[in-house]
């Protein structure tokens, strides 16, 4: 189980240092994701991926939920008042059309969650649009008091921006 500790870096070469730390740490470079505004040099840091800065997981999910649902009702209506073969309600397009709806309903929120920013990250937009750096880190839950700590003592310009107490095994 892991821990995702977010912090500021002022800029790049701050948050080229904190890496180089992490990494010497034992801190894995695939557990490192910085954020920066458009346009940054984020060359030799491991940049977040669309995964983690935007909706597209909750979205996934809500348009799961939302197509299976009307997918289900919408196969119970027509299993009920047009039935395919003779008088009898076909049960078997409910579970069908819910497996249908599930599906697109997960492609289409997928496809408005990817423009839509994490609301997990709308917090820091302020300071990344400034200029700053965001480091999220993914360290195992009982090495997280160290890792902070040996953060604030070799890298005083960064403030901690708080911890998530597990993050989601996707993404």
């Amino acid at each position: 189980m892991h821990s995702r500790i977010y912090w500021l870096l002022p800029d790049v070469e701050s948050a080229r240092r904190t890496m180089d730390d992490l990494l010497l740490a034992r801190i894995p470079y695939n557990r490192m994701h910085f954020v920066g505004r458009e346009g940054s040099d984020m060359r030799g840091l491991h940049a977040a991926n669309v995964l983690q800065t935007s909706d597209i997981v909750r979205s996934a999910e809500v348009g799961l939920i939302l197509g299976a649902a009307t997918g289900a009702l919408v196969g119970g209506l027509v299993a009920v008042f047009y039935p395919i073969v003779g008088d009898q309600p076909q049960w078997m397009l409910a579970p069908a059309l819910a497996v249908a709806g599930a599906l697109f309903g997960t492609w289409a929120s997928t496809m408005l969650g990817i423009s839509t920013p994490s609301k997990r990250l709308a917090r820091f937009t302020p300071q990344i649009e400034e200029g700053q750096i965001l480091l999220m880190v993914d360290v195992p839950m009982w090495n997280v008091e160290a890792i902070e700590a040996r953060l604030r003592a070799l890298h005083p310009e960064a403030h901690l921006e708080g911890t998530e107490p597990d993050i989601p095994a996707f993404p």
